[in-house]
């Protein structure tokens, strides 16, 4: 006779929420909401993202006494505090850092570890410490956590539960443990950073997991910002057959109910959201970071240069999106080279966003400057865009507004910007957007704007014209780099896939072109070092993603030795 439990279906919540690091009360205090709202779901457990208490990533917050024992005042607290809202029964699965008293061997500080707990009845049950710890690209966790070493077999309402943390699913070692088990369900907790075409990728390998364990796969994943990283929900469940069962929204906070079916009874599809187009994932992840950075941040509303072309025009959108146009301060400030087309575009702009459009021409204060200073060449262009970034930091010291710099990846990988000028700021909402995909998200905003009976927020012509810093007459930027197209193509070779110069001849780039971008790429890394962070989207973003040195004499083999002036001088 088959066990009560095992002929009824068990009830699952995956809680998809933005934590914020630090953040101990407003994180349990989230939980909490959640799992009243999955009790009154009729859910028998509900699973938080990876290090829910702490927020994640915490870094290096991981290595100080005073941070963990806090955390686990909180998660005490919070034990407590479930069964004191008539949730004890609720089986509730949270992440936070564990201590750990062992060491690794004689000498070695006793570090400690990624934590998933499971609470019920007013207290811990149980405890699993993150077995692979992730060591590439964005994560550093091997040097912070030790790892653990013991699998996790959670019982629920008569069901067997296997519990995983993000990066165990990655590695074989972890699900092989659990393959013998007789599970009902795996649950995976997580707090796996989003970029482009990632998310297909998680739902293939959990896909393969789910048939290795013979039991559905819940995948629950964080969302929101935090720093340069967007963390996009799209927690999932999906079966031994590798059908996607259920899924939820990117990109904003969700809870997502499915249920584990009765032993020998197949399960039922829940709600499956459709993916999204890849340029409009692209675009709310650009949201969600910039919302994400304000508002743990303590500001409230940003500033920036309008200067009537694609990248400030693109930006503006993302902020008016994130915060609201109210929220947006556009500075337009125009020199004696800024053309009538630019400043109308500016303003257009600002109307069409709600922003709080200002103007602050520059020519006194350059002519202030070259009254003192024989500048001639890059040095009075340059001079233009810094005097453009003091009025922004002044705007920002003055008002409390958060800058924002306005500038792309192309731009970026060659320095084609001005240090202490254009790149000023404290947040880049295109960082890690080359100059190509800049175009079509302008492009998808104002199509999405008009399908929805809007008007487009970016105008036409700011799209349109040949890109242009206006720092002298009739400048455009292919005056001094390759075609846009042309040119990003290079970089993705170079940057992202790290291919040398010998491999992009083979491909059949121009010599001269290649030698000359990889010249200026190589050249640039000390401005990527100083400038502001902002929201990975891609596979390999400038910062944490890509290490290289200042200071280095190693060249391509083969290529030739510019003598050319850089873009922008030191």
């Amino acid at each position: 006779m088959p066990d009560q439990h095992e002929s009824r279906a068990l009830r699952v919540a995956l809680a998809q929420i933005d934590t914020c690091v630090g953040d101990l009360a407003g994180n349990t205090a989230a939980v909490l909401d959640r799992a009243r709202e999955a009790a009154a779901a009729g859910a028998d457990l509900v699973a938080f993202p990876e290090m829910t208490v702490t927020g994640y990533p915490i870094e290096d917050l991981a290595l100080r006494a005073s941070f963990r024992r806090g955390a686990e005042r909180a998660l005490t607290d919070l034990a407590a505090a479930l069964a004191d809202a008539g949730l004890g029964g609720l089986t509730v699965v949270v992440g936070t850092v564990g201590e750990r008293t062992t060491r690794e061997h004689e000498g070695a500080p006793a570090r400690p570890t990624n934590q998933a707990v499971v609470l019920r009845d007013g207290r811990v049950q149980q405890r699993y410490d993150k077995h692979h710890l992730p060591n590439y690209g964005v994560f550093d966790e091997f040097r912070i956590f030790a790892p653990g070493g013991e699998p996790t077999v959670v019982e629920v309402a008569g069901r067997r539960v296997g519990l995983l943390i993000c990066e165990d699913i990655w590695q074989d070692g972890p699900v092989a443990e659990l393959a013998d088990d007789d599970l009902d369900l795996l649950v995976v907790i997580n707090g796996s950073p989003f970029e482009e075409g990632k998310g297909h990728i998680r739902t293939d390998l959990a896909a393969r997991r789910a048939a290795e364990v013979a039991a559905p796969v819940a995948y629950v994943n964080m969302v929101g910002g935090q720093d340069d990283l967007v963390f996009d929900g799209g927690s999932f469940v999906v079966g031994t057959d590798g059908t996607l069962l259920a899924s939820a929204p990117q990109f904003v906070e969700h809870l997502l109910v499915w249920d584990v079916p009765a032993r020998g009874t197949a399960p039922e599809r829940g709600d499956v959201v459709p993916a999204l187009d890849p340029d409009e994932e692209i675009y709310r992840a650009l949201v969600t970071g910039l919302a994400g950075y304000v508002r743990k941040n303590g500001f409230r509303s940003v500033v920036l240069g309008m200067s009537g072309g694609i990248d400030s025009a693109l930006v503006a959108a993302i902020a008016a999106d994130a915060l609201g146009g109210d929220r947006v301060v556009g500075v337009s400030m125009p020199s004696r080279w800024s053309s009538d087309h630019s400043k109308d575009d500016a303003a257009d702009l600002a109307k069409r966003v709600g922003a709080d459009y200002r103007v602050q021409p520059i020519k006194p204060m350059v002519d202030a400057f070259e009254g003192e200073m024989a500048l001639d060449g890059v040095a009075a262009e340059n001079l233009q865009a810094r005097v453009r970034g003091v009025i922004l930091m002044a705007l920002s010291n003055a008002e409390g507004h958060l800058v924002l710099a306005t500038g792309n990846k192309t731009e970026l990988a060659v320095g084609y910007s001005t240090i202490y000028g254009d790149a000023v700021g404290g947040y880049a909402p295109l960082k890690d957007v080359d100059k190509s995909r800049v175009w079509a998200l302008a492009r998808w905003r104002n199509t999405h704007a008009a399908d929805a009976g809007e008007i487009p927020p970016i105008p036409e012509s700011s799209i349109t014209k040949p890109p242009s810093a206006e720092l002298r007459p009739g400048q455009v930027d292919q005056d001094s780099l390759p075609p846009y197209d042309l040119l990003d193509q290079v970089l993705d070779a170079y940057v992202e896939h790290a291919e040398g110069r010998a491999e992009l001849l083979a491909r059949g780039f121009d010599p001269e072109i290649v030698d000359k971008v990889l010249s200026l790429v190589d050249r640039a890394e000390w401005k990527r070092r100083q400038y502001p962070l902002g929201p990975k989207v891609t596979a390999l973003a400038f910062g944490r993603d890509r290490r290289l040195p200042i200071t280095t004499r190693w060249r391509e083999p083969a290529a030739t030795s510019t003598t050319s002036d850089p873009v922008e001088q030191h």
